[in-house]
């Protein structure tokens, strides 16, 4: 990852940066004239009339205002999708895929989208979309944006570089960045990665935001100041560049004869972030019984139910396992929340075999999951003594609304079609002589 990439720390803080100096109005938003003759744009990410602690947006003072484009026209993209879709029905069945093989023709990030699954409704702002990405080719004069959500990278495989409107991140495995509705940005890889894939939440629905600790006190979880924002930085180019955008679940092109990257300075709550899933702050229990997966919550985006979410964000972690008299992995169980889970790195503690990394499940409402039958007698007649996972980390997206997976999921070659068969051996040792 490069040396020269900045960040400014905390979690949904009011910012102010500017990469020339002076570059920021001072004592107003829209003077008559800006510095260096830059235009004045606000990018507003929730209504003007939300609550102030819940509203978010920031002012960016630009070469060139947004404004400056062709007409959209459609672009074609079978491999995108979104909700609601009639493609197919909501599925009960368990489901599980192998990783998506790394593209072998050139490709960039935005050709290599592939939808997974939908729920909810992304024009009345519900629910999310679940993709995945996978290129091996830098976007150079291509740039994109999201109008229907905010899109939470979580890379399992090779380095990315975002560079967005507000400044540069660079991701790894084990990390996450978060991209706000409406954001313009490009994906490049890192130096010396030929490739990159990764899974990507489409958040349709209220942003992202730290739960609530309740009776975990103050501190805890992902604490705030590990969340990092970019600086400002720009580039005032010039030339043949094109802007997708993903509007009603379709995907639209303009043409522009300059990069959109071109924000000098900016101030304000509304920009990209990233956040390193290694310092999450692990609660576990120190007596018995495995805690609900509730508290491995990153991030949330609430519904108008309170603690019945959009989407929770969660991760299973590194972490010590010692609880007595207990079995340890996640215990057999039916939801009424819709879980996807993918595997980032190592090894994940509930399935011993066929969950290797890039790899994920489908578990919708009500559909029964847990350790798979290897797992499951392992733990049953292991020694108790206290335990490192360690090398370890898979991400979870939970939602209300039950997914609906995508044909071209259902079809791909890297599902698992057996996925069903690592439960079958679990067999009957009801015994009513014997407790």
């Amino acid at each position: 990852m490069s040396n020269e990439l900045r960040y400014m720390p905390g979690f949904g803080n009011h910012f102010a940066t500017e990469a020339l100096p002076g570059a920021l109005p001072e004592g107003q938003n829209s003077p008559q004239r800006c510095p260096y003759g830059l235009y004045a744009e606000q990018l507003t990410g929730t209504a003007f009339t939300a609550p102030r602690s819940h509203n978010r947006r920031s002012w960016l003072y630009r070469i060139r205002p947004s404004v400056v484009q062709s007409n959209y026209r459609p672009l074609e993209n079978s491999r995108i999708q979104s909700s609601p879709t009639a493609e197919v029905a909501a599925d009960p069945n368990q489901l599980r895929w192998s990783a998506m093989p790394a593209p072998t023709e050139p490709t960039d990030f935005i050709d290599g989208l592939f939808t997974i699954a939908v729920n909810g409704n992304l024009m009345a702002q519900s629910g999310c979309s679940l993709h995945l990405y996978g290129f091996n080719k830098d976007m150079t004069s291509r740039f994109y944006y999201s109008a229907d959500g905010e899109m939470l990278l979580a890379p399992y495989d090779g380095e990315i570089v975002l560079r967005t409107e507000l400044g540069i991140l660079g991701i790894r495995p084990g990390e996450i960045a978060v991209i706000p509705r409406g954001v313009k940005f490009q994906v490049r890889l890192g130096e010396g990665f030929s490739s990159a894939r990764g899974f990507i939440c489409e958040n349709h629905g209220r942003p992202f935001e730290l739960p609530n600790l309740g009776p975990i006190g103050s501190n805890g979880l992902a604490n705030p100041r590990d969340f990092e924002t970019p600086v400002a930085w720009y580039e005032d180019l010039t030339g043949d560049f094109s802007l997708v955008a993903k509007f009603g679940g379709k995907l639209w092109e303009t043409r522009l004869s300059h990069s959109p990257l071109d924000v000098v300075a900016w101030h304000g709550n509304y920009a990209p972030y990233k956040y390193d899933l290694f310092k999450f702050n692990t609660i576990g229990t120190v007596s018995y019984d495995h805690p609900d997966p509730s508290i491995f919550t990153v991030l949330t985006s609430p519904s108008d139910t309170p603690g019945t979410a959009n989407i929770d964000f969660v991760i299973f972690p590194p972490r010590w396992m010692v609880a007595e008299h207990t079995f340890r992995p996640p215990w057999f169980h039916r939801n009424v929340m819709s879980e996807f889970l993918g595997l980032v790195r190592g090894v994940y503690d509930a399935k011993a075999e066929g969950f290797e990394v890039g790899g994920f499940s489908l578990h919708n409402c009500m559909s029964p999951h847990g350790p798979d039958t290897i797992t499951f007698e392992k733990a049953s007649t292991a020694e108790l003594k206290p335990e490192k996972q360690e090398d370890t980390m898979a991400v979870m997206f939970e939602s209300r609304y039950v997914f609906t997976p995508t044909v071209q999921a259902l079809n791909a070659d890297f599902r698992q079609h057996d996925y069903v068969q690592v439960w079958q051996g679990l067999k009957s040792h009801f015994n009513p002589n014997r407790r």
